[in-house]
């Protein structure tokens, strides 16, 4: 790419967009310089062909054809190589239209209507023709337009390429005009090189001459994603066909998408504009379609409030069959939404078929997809799932402050079907965080960019799947050998989770002081109220008999004051009942619940507390949790057979010698008492990549840091000094 060229576009139409200063906004020049910029691109493109449109179009017009059945027709005037139709039909260009400023509003939209249907529908999505009356009414329309007219955007001097960064560059600068959320990040294009790269290393079917592979973006915003793999492919297999897929909610994305497809001459049918996950209003594209690659870069931290409906009443009624079987993220982050829609859309595979091809998936998230949720939870079952199928390639830590409007470290998924043989059963972390180098002009929260020579290092890294690879990198400064390479068999991200009791001791005594807590149990409480609030006499005379018996109470317990304090709550409990029987006292459960929490106090030197049956019964603030680690070679029986819906029967059975192994060695030893309450045991999974890649470093000697603020109280000291005199 022609870096000065590049910068010097970048320029003149940031130049022109800052003469909408008046009646725009900054945050809304987007509206008309987006639009304005693709118009002009394909007032560039379809320039030579003008006159040959024309006359064709007067002679189809002039027999009676109606301008449906013209559309082939036109569009191989204007471009006979061209599958899919792009032409215009009015006589307009940009340099016509200045030959009329008085006219230039209805010309301009003349303009615009005059363009193929797949053209006027991007012109509609962006809204335009709402923005000329606008710029019209402000006296800015002609000025814009003689601006653009000067701007040379014909594909010979900007190539498709080029037109990305453009269009990338653009869309980044108006996000941070409009302070937008950073779940609404444009992706930058080193990632999407990084994350292409990945993807397709290792695929050698993609690189046969003649292959036909899809490709699919779920959110694929402006289409980064999908120019990217088409760039990367056939520049290295020019003759292979590639069928480029994506969906996008936002008009303006979908636009920009589309009239990039639209001028390489894709189907921008491919393209649908509508909620991946469903709204309500839309919904998945590619219901049933399967593709061979997929790239992602969903919106994460962002709540799916808009989709709840939708998706957990496919997950309910479907399960497995549907997108979402496998569990349901927190409310405040759809990105494993995303990446179950990916899955649910990989062809099968099967080793030797070239029907059952498999599919290969790289997605861009935030950390929380790696940890967030507990065991049994929505995402720790959705990680169970990916990776007790084996569909868990590898994971690279990416730098922070990469993207134009988060500074947080992102993590790429490698998710794929048809694994290596060297690869199955394991899955590959890559610490790529010091990957990176400063820019020299930071981007709002980018700051950080990764190098194409870096991009090689980690898709090597990646391809040569060794464990303990080592790297140099940059620490603060210094250069150091760094292991950048691990991998681990999927049994080693997954845990069950086991609920630890000790029993419940507690002493007792009938003191005054313990006596007043008796007021603060709402079963003792509420005797004294009454729900008789329409009968005021009724209700008073309820709750007189409940302070009665309150006092009667009060007075039957005072009697075992002179028993002191009790050890052992079956030795209490018996006298209680004897004191309440002299007293003609019969308690409910409830009150004397309530007496026991308020006359008991936890003790460890008390006796066990037992139920009916002679049980121990567990005391609820000593009860603790253990993660029991999933043992060597260890499977179970089938992925989310245990799931939180299931019974624990045969997940307790299977593993019950793993967890007492562990509690003899780990737990008794220091709790003897302490015993696994079987029932509440759940199966968990988390990846802590960055525990894996943490090296120690053993803090400053004190005679440095002494030293270091010495020399600090001196500077000080002089400063002050020179203040003073």
């Amino acid at each position: 790419m022609n870096v000065q060229l590049h910068n010097q576009l970048k320029s003149d139409i940031w130049e022109i967009a800052n003469r909408l200063r008046g009646p725009y906004r900054p945050p809304q020049y987007r509206l008309v310089m987006l639009p304005i910029v693709v118009l002009r691109r394909l007032d560039c493109l379809l320039g030579p062909s003008k006159d040959a449109v024309l006359a064709q179009f007067e002679k189809l017009a002039a027999q009676g054809m109606p301008e449906a059945a013209m559309e082939r027709i036109l569009g191989k005037a204007a471009d006979p190589k061209r599958k899919h139709p792009l032409y215009n039909t009015s006589r307009y260009t940009f340099e016509r239209l200045l030959g009329d400023p008085e006219n230039i509003a209805p010309n301009l939209v003349s303009y615009i209507n005059g363009f193929s249907s797949t053209a006027r529908t991007i012109f509609e999505r962006f809204k335009f023709t709402d923005q000329i009356e606008k710029l019209d009414a402000s006296n800015r329309l002609f000025t814009i337009v003689k601006a653009m007219a000067d701007v040379d955007l014909h594909p010979d001097r900007i190539d498709n390429l080029q037109m990305g960064y453009l269009f990338e560059h653009l869309v980044m600068r108006f996000n941070e005009q409009a302070n937008e959320e950073a779940g609404d990040h444009f992706t930058p294009r080193e990632v999407i090189r990084l994350m292409a790269n990945l993807v397709y290393t290792g695929e050698q079917d993609v690189y046969t001459p003649g292959i036909f592979r899809t490709i699919y973006d779920p959110a694929c915003g402006t289409g980064g994603m999908l120019s990217e793999s088409e760039k990367l492919i056939l520049g290295q297999n020019s003759q292979a066909n590639l069928a480029l897929h994506g969906q996008e909610y936002n008009d303006e994305s979908w636009a920009i998408c589309c009239s990039d497809m639209l001028i390489k001459d894709e189907d921008t049918k491919n393209i649908v504009l509508g909620d991946t996950l469903g709204d309500g209003k839309t919904r998945d594209g590619f219901e049933g379609s399967s593709f061979h690659f997929m790239l992602a870069n969903p919106p994460f931290g962002v709540e799916w409030k808009d989709q709840k409906a939708v998706v957990e009443r496919e997950h309910k009624e479907m399960g497995f069959s549907g997108r979402f079987g496998a569990g349901l993220p927190a409310i405040n982050d759809g990105s494993l939404l995303f990446l179950q829609h990916m899955i649910e859309k990989m062809h099968p595979y099967k080793e030797g078929d070239e029907n059952a091809t498999g599919s290969k998936i790289a997605v861009v998230f935030n950390g929380s997809p790696l940890f967030s949720g507990d065991a049994g939870s929505g995402p720790s079952n959705i990680r169970r799932w990916i990776i007790e199928n084996d569909w868990l390639d590898a994971i690279v830590a990416l730098p922070d402050q990469l993207f134009y409007n988060t500074g947080i470290f992102t993590y790429v998924w490698l998710v794929t079907n048809r694994k290596a043989p060297e690869r199955r059963g394991k899955v590959q972390l890559i610490d790529g965080t010091r990957f990176f180098q400063r820019m020299r002009k930071s981007l709002n929260n980018k700051r950080n960019e990764i190098s194409d020579d870096q991009i090689n290092d980690l898709t090597r890294i990646y391809g040569n799947f060794r464990d303990g690879e080592t790297a140099d990198v940059r620490i603060n400064g210094d250069t150091e050998t760094r292991v950048v390479s691990r991998f681990f068999k999927n049994h080693e991200f997954g845990f069950l989770k086991v609920t630890v009791e000790q029993p419940l001791r507690m002493n007792f005594e009938a003191t005054p002081a313990r006596l007043a807590q008796l007021d603060d149990q709402s079963a003792f409480a509420n005797l004294a109220t009454s729900k008789k609030r329409k009968d005021e006499k009724a209700a008073a005379r309820e709750i007189e008999e409940g302070e009665t018996l309150q006092d009667a109470i009060r007075a039957a317990l005072a009697t075992l004051e002179a028993k002191g304090r009790y050890m052992d709550r079956e030795a209490f409990d018996a006298d209680l009942t004897r004191a309440c029987k002299r007293a003609g006292l019969k308690l409910a459960a409830p009150i004397k619940k309530a007496i026991f929490a308020a006359l008991g106090e936890r003790d460890p030197d008390a006796e066990i507390c037992r139920d009916s049956k002679a049980k121990a019964e567990p005391d609820s603030e000593l009860r603790d949790t253990e993660n029991v680690p999933l043992p060597d070679g260890s499977t179970l029986p089938l992925p989310m057979q245990f799931g939180p819906d299931k019974p624990n029967d045969k997940l307790v059975d299977t593993f019950r010698d793993v967890i007492d192994t562990y509690m003899a060695r780990e737990v008794l030893p220091h709790v003897a008492d302490a015993w696994v309450d079987y029932d509440k045991t759940k199966v968990g999974y988390e990846i802590p990549i960055n525990r894996h890649f943490y090296v120690y470093k053993p803090p400053r000697p004190l005679d440095a840091i002494e030293t270091d603020i010495s020399a600090l109280e001196g500077e000080i000291a002089g400063l002050l000094k020179g203040l003073v005199a």
